[in-house]
């Protein structure tokens, strides 16, 4: 029984993997960047994004996917930004799968740049799950504490970048920084590490060109 259940495990993933390809595919296709942000709740992913629209709405096309168990609040928060955005609500489920995306996609607009999916929050599901990304960001903020890399591996394994949030709250709450960092890059040496605070702005800056410079490059034809 035990084999009959990994075997059908594998096969989920599988057929996830299948349509994340597809999804992946035609995204960079139309030369848009699927970003897909995973981190616990209250991170601070939504209020990243706002600070990503205001600041990179006006000379790129954005659109936005925001994944929860329930109610459109987040996607609510985007689109008064003037940003489009779809609200997955999964009624229970701790991830959104890469069906999810296909049956939006025929709604996102050709013409965007940038394609962010807010992940429903959790470091451990969502780690597993292809959504035809190109960029997989894992968020981790001050307040949840500097122990969480070596908790929730994977999350951190299968990632491109790793942001350290609510950076404005470092001189008030005991945490590891560099700690924290070189936990998860000994997990994953490739990771991008950026520390900022979407509240006050402060390290914003780097990461949105490294999020500009990795749409250059995936869109590339050398890609």
């Amino acid at each position: 029984m035990k084999n009959k259940e990994v075997l059908v495990r594998e096969a989920l993933l599988g057929s996830n993997a299948k349509v994340a390809a597809e999804v992946r595919r035609a995204l960079l296709r139309k030369k848009i960047l699927g970003v897909n942000l995973m981190s616990s709740p209250g991170s601070g992913k939504t209020t990243l994004l706002e600070q990503i629209a205001e600041r990179l709405g006006g000379g790129y096309r954005l659109a936005v996917i925001e994944g929860d168990i329930e109610t459109e609040r987040d996607a609510a928060r985007i689109r008064a930004k003037g940003i489009p955005a779809w609200q997955i609500t999964t009624g229970g489920a701790c991830h959104l799968e890469a069906k999810m995306i296909g049956r939006i996609f025929p709604e996102i607009p050709p013409d965007l740049d940038f394609l962010f999916i807010e992940n429903v929050g959790n470091l451990v599901c969502p780690a597993a799950y292809d959504l035809g990304e190109s960029l997989r960001c894992v968020l981790l903020s001050v307040p949840e504490g500097d122990d969480k890399p070596k908790k929730y591996p994977k999350a951190f394994l299968t990632a491109d970048c790793l942001v350290i949030t609510k950076s404005d709250l470092l001189p008030i709450l005991p945490y590891d920084l560099e700690g924290v960092k070189q936990e998860a890059l000994d997990i994953n040496p490739r990771l991008s590490v950026f520390v900022l605070s979407a509240l006050t702005g402060d390290g914003l800056e780097p990461f949105l060109q490294y999020l500009v410079r990795f749409r250059e490059k995936a869109i590339s034809p050398d890609a």
